[in-house]
């Protein structure tokens, strides 16, 4: 490009702004077919601190584009037709994920879809040129939270190591740690994830700005991982010191909130400081010459963004036809002996209900509340796993749980929660997936993906049982009593998944 010829800047110019239509389509397209996994981010991005850093993403990726206005101008679009094939498996990946209830990975898919727009659109040489910015895009996607239990671990062995290297004596429970100045709680928010989520983000845009050599940009990004994890130790080991010195672990932990700030903010500056001196320079502005490039007519990039956004479509119109046969309504038929239907029209029926699920409840002898949550077929997993935290008993006053063992009775496998603190109350609840006795793991979520395709798919049910009781002793015979009278329950709760209406 000749920059002293305006005339020719503006020419190369409007053949790229040529494809701003069709991409524009294409969003607008994307926007309307995934706007539930748009407003989930949203919404993770405004509730959780690990993720306030996303709204940023956005105008650094423009930032990152203009920048590199460069290396782009004189290059016409040439929309790529093969890219087209690499959209099936994302779309079959988005709705395989739809199924298994991860809305990580519906977002993970719906992002990687909006990158094959691009490159349909524009084509892989300018594709290529823009690939920094456009894949910087997947930060938007809040992921990263299955991380929290390993980084939980690793700070909690990180304190404990470090208290016994200062000599402070000492006492580990699980993610409990106690000195004799009081107990610190490795919680989920102190893992570090929010600390270390903002630092590889920051990391790729810092390690694309001053590096141009491939190998430094990946030795940076792994610094940009290890330093916020084991700041973060230090962190956590720093306040539970604070706690030893000052003598009280609360005074410690009052402001321990402002000293992961702060702390954060120091670990940036090292993370600079440390690249730094290992810059590259800019790479030199070269002047490009020539006859300009054959344009490429504008119904072509329409035809390559609507190719896309017309696969992209497959997913969800796949998922809403499997919604469309689980919304039969649900008529369950269940009866025991020595058990007399209740009213269910309480705040857990309203919910069950709305997520197209049906709620059973039944008073029992010896002082036994039984409920059955029975859901549409071809559901996914979310609404029963949520059925079992809502009627299990998890959301009780510092709750304890403990799986409880029936022998001789039905195979599921029983969680047996009860409070803490006063009034005592516990439960008992049993999760089938696909005529199985289960439990909330990733195993489960895909058992019901499949479930979901079979001619004849199994309901997800949830069954729950409260003893009237007054400590977990008497809570847990209770409901071993009734079991234990109800030799067939694990029969009849098959029979009630295989025959829903």
């Amino acid at each position: 490009m000749n920059r002293s010829d305006g005339s020719t800047e503006t020419a190369d110019w409007a053949a790229l702004r040529r494809a701003l239509p069709a991409l524009g389509l294409g969003l607008l397209v994307f926007g309307l077919l995934f706007h539930a996994e748009a407003a989930a981010a949203v919404t993770v991005w405004i509730a959780s601190t690990a993720y306030n850093h996303c709204f940023l993403i956005l105008p650094i990726a423009l930032y990152l584009a203009w920048e590199r206005r460069g290396m782009i101008a004189g290059l016409v679009p040439r929309p790529a037709a093969s890219a087209l094939l690499l959209a099936l498996p994302l779309v079959a990946g988005w709705l395989l994920a739809d199924r298994l209830g991860i809305m990580e990975g519906r977002q993970l898919a719906v992002m990687s879809l909006l990158q094959i727009l691009f490159l349909a659109v524009l084509g892989w040489t300018l594709y290529a040129r823009l690939a920094v910015p456009l894949l910087y895009l997947y930060f938007l996607v809040p992921f990263g939270s299955f991380l929290t239990p390993a980084l939980q671990g690793f700070t909690t062995r990180f304190v404990v190591t470090g208290l016994d290297w200062l000599g402070i004596p000492n006492f580990n429970d699980g993610h409990v740690i106690e000195i004799p100045e009081g107990a610190f709680r490795i919680a989920q928010a102190c893992a570090g994830l929010r600390f270390l989520i903002a630092s590889i983000a920051f990391g790729v845009l810092y390690a694309c700005l001053i590096y141009r050599r491939p190998w430094k940009r990946l030795v940076f990004l792994g610094v940009s991982f290890v330093v916020p994890v084991i700041a973060n130790g230090l962190r956590a080991l720093g306040i539970v010191w604070l706690g030893h010195a000052l003598g009280s672990a609360q005074a410690a932990a009052t402001d321990h909130v402002v000293y992961g700030y702060i702390f954060f903010s120091i670990v940036i500056l090292l993370l600079i400081l440390l690249g730094l001196p290992f810059a590259d320079k800019p790479a030199p502005r070269v002047a490009r010459t020539g006859p300009s490039a054959p344009r490429t007519p504008p119904a072509l990039l329409l035809a390559a963004a609507l190719g896309v956004a017309t696969l992209a479509s497959l997913g969800p119109l796949g998922a809403a036809a499997l919604d469309r046969a689980a919304a039969a309504p649900l008529r369950p038929r269940f009866a025991l002996p020595g058990c007399t239907a209740a009213p269910a029209r309480d705040r857990a029926a309203r919910t069950i209900a709305g997520s197209g699920g049906r709620l059973l409840r039944f008073s029992c002898r010896g002082g036994i509340a039984l409920a059955v949550a029975v859901f549409p077929p071809r559901s996914d997993p979310r609404p029963a796993f949520d059925a079992q935290n809502l009627l299990g008993g998890f959301d009780f006053t510092e709750p304890a749980v403990r799986s409880l063992r029936i022998n001789g009775a039905t195979p599921a496998r029983w969680v047996f929660v009860f409070s803490t603190k006063s009034p005592f109350r516990a439960a008992a609840s049993a999760l089938w997936i696909a005529g199985h006795p289960a439990s909330g793991s990733l195993k489960t979520r895909l058992r019901q993906a499949l479930n979901s395709f079979a001619p004849r798919p199994l309901a997800p049910l949830v069954i729950a049982i409260r003893p009237l009781a007054r400590n977990p002793a008497d809570a847990a015979a209770r409901i071993r009593a009734f079991l234990a009278a109800e030799p067939d329950l694990a029969a009849r709760l098959a029979h009630l998944v295989r025959n829903p209406s």
